[in-house]
């Protein structure tokens, strides 16, 4: 694991010290965040790499997850897909089940944090704890959140305005609440596996192991197996571009533990995928970080052709490692992309595969697009910035002021 001071190459010597100078105000306080999952996603993956440096500053810090049973997550499930405007409904049944395990969770936990950052809608329940604490709370959601389906959106806002924050990725998720908001964008590690330089000759290698010819344009989706991600979408601009290129595709990645709906999604896009040699469907395990990493560098044109997005941290990863990315135009992904200066935005099959056959055919401008992406990137989405951005926020609730002086 890397020190806060390691990164001063990247981002420069006044932002770690920076870091040093709000850890030191937020000392006498202890961050507690809570949510769904350790493993998978962007949520398990940022906390990772951000509750060891909480502490590196001199800030205590802490991490929960709740548990709960297949029932409880494939509730949570259409949670998640209503708020991202999917029509689903809820028997009352449902949600009290949902609220009884947030309740035996809530037993469970040791609430000791001064903050309690609560990580999107499966641990919502948890505040009615808030009450009997002398503590701040935090609702943190990294969830396309600009057309949610009435009926969850308001079951949820009762919950949400018991919190003192409500922490949302994009402008555009802003919602009408008593509830404080706040913006704060998730973030890379730049030094992490997922994210660091790597030798030529590893990249080649992973390549080798998955039997993918480099000599040929690779175009490539780093995520894990969600109809939001739209991976089948993916293979049908991929098929109209091989009409007129010799390319092949790569659809990586995993699932999460909070996830039930992956296996169907992988079993489509394999039958999508059947008969076509120059597709490679990867399920990876979680500890593939090196493996995505190299797919990520070693491809021509990186995707992420999401419905619905958060934020979609791939497009930060690859636009980090100066890959020219086409990205759906949906949830964060345009604060990362401003379309044909550092990425590609499109929206729909027929524009993802007339812009992948122009960057293939572009090579100059594909990397111009690159390194353009990488800078916006290192500017505005490292984990540096996530950091000073909790702690400040941290700090501010703490205080009477609006504005927290160094």
């Amino acid at each position: 694991m890397a020190e806060v001071k390691d990164y001063t190459d990247i981002v420069g010597k006044p932002v770690i010290d920076e870091l040093f100078i709000l850890g030191d105000r937020a000392s006498k306080l202890k961050i507690q965040h809570i949510n769904s999952t350790a493993v998978g996603g962007g949520v398990a993956e940022i906390l990772n790499r951000l509750i060891p440096m909480f502490g590196q500053v001199g800030v205590k810090s802490r991490w929960d997850v709740i548990k709960g049973d297949e029932r409880f997550f494939l509730i949570t499930k259409k949670m998640h897909n209503a708020l991202h405007g999917v029509n689903e409904t809820f028997t009352k049944e449902e949600l009290n089940f949902f609220l009884e395990i947030n309740k035996k969770n809530s037993s469970a936990i040791n609430f000791d944090g001064d903050v309690v950052f609560i990580h999107d809608p499966q641990p919502i329940g948890l505040v009615e704890k808030r009450s009997q604490l002398n503590s701040k709370w935090v609702w943190r959601c990294h969830i396309d959140f600009s057309e949610p389906k009435e009926q969850i959106w308001l079951f949820l806002k009762n919950y949400i305005e018991k919190f003192d924050s409500a922490v949302f990725s994009a402008p555009a998720f802003s919602r009408k609440i008593a509830t404080r908001q706040i913006l704060i964008s998730p973030s890379i590690d730049p030094l992490s596996d997922k994210n660091k330089s790597l030798d030529k000759n590893y990249i080649d290698s992973v390549f080798d192991r998955f039997k993918i010819d480099r000599s040929r344009p690779v175009v490539t989706q780093i995520s894990r197996f969600d109809y939001l991600k739209d991976p089948v979408g993916v293979i049908k601009a991929y098929k109209l571009v091989k009409q007129y290129i010799d390319c092949q595709l790569v659809l990586a990645g995993g699932g999460a533990t909070d996830d039930p709906e992956g296996e169907k999604v992988l079993a489509d896009v394999n039958k999508a995928a059947a008969g076509d040699k120059d597709i490679f469907v990867l399920l990876l395990p979680p500890s593939s970080d090196l493996e995505i990493n190299a797919l990520q560098r070693g491809s021509t044109v990186v995707l992420q052709k999401s419905l619905r997005e958060g934020f979609g941290l791939t497009v930060a990863e690859a636009l980090w490692k100066e890959k020219p990315v086409i990205a759906t135009s949906v949830g964060g992904i345009p604060l990362q992309i401003k379309h044909k200066y550092s990425g590609i935005l499109t929206h729909s099959i027929e524009g993802t595969a007339y812009w992948i056959k122009q960057l293939i055919n572009e090579p100059k401008f594909a990397a111009e697009l690159g390194k353009n992406g990488y800078e916006h990137i290192r500017q505005n989405f490292l984990i540096t910035r996530h950091l000073r951005d909790y702690l400040l926020l941290s700090l501010s609730l703490f205080s009477s002021d609006e504005v927290i002086y160094l």
